[in-house]
């Protein structure tokens, strides 16, 4: 089973690796006695995210993610790295493949599934719905700093 690296950490800063996304479907998430997520790792937690949880899945050709789910109060970004499928929402089904990102609010019935002939990887982030503003635009929060940039 693959596990997360740490790479380096600091006052405001922290760094992993889940590997090559290649290498996602090496990871194993045991969601209890009797079942495993293979190819699914949540990292969030690992490099100390404090307003999300992010996580990558890999499956398999005609793979699905086993379960149709809701959240109480995070809503999702699915994007999809590599490969191709079909994704639910609500009964309504479409597809997907590389440079996809679909947004899902917290009572969205969702699933994926794989219907290409190689691995399907997503990167999934949540996060709490509702919680930026229009004053949370990168735009007006980000700032430019003088300092120069040192390789």
């Amino acid at each position: 089973m693959k596990e997360i690296k740490k790479i380096a950490s600091g006052k405001n800063y922290s760094a992993v690796s889940v590997g090559a996304v290649s290498e996602i479907i090496e990871h194993e998430l045991p969601m209890g006695p009797d079942m495993v997520i293979r190819g699914k790792v949540f990292a969030g937690q690992a490099v100390g995210a404090t307003g999300s949880e992010l996580s990558f899945q890999t499956l398999v050709p005609g793979q699905d993610s086993g379960f149709l789910h809701t959240h109480k109060t995070h809503e999702e970004l699915y994007i999809i790295l590599r490969g191709e499928g079909h994704y639910q929402v609500d009964g309504e089904i479409f597809p997907v493949s590389e440079g996809t990102i679909i947004r899902v609010a917290p009572d969205g019935k969702r699933a994926l599934k794989n219907t290409g002939s190689s691995d399907l990887t997503m990167l999934c982030i949540q996060y709490k719905a509702n919680a930026f503003t229009e004053a949370d635009s990168p735009m007006t929060d980000g700032v430019i700093l003088p300092d120069a940039l040192k390789w």
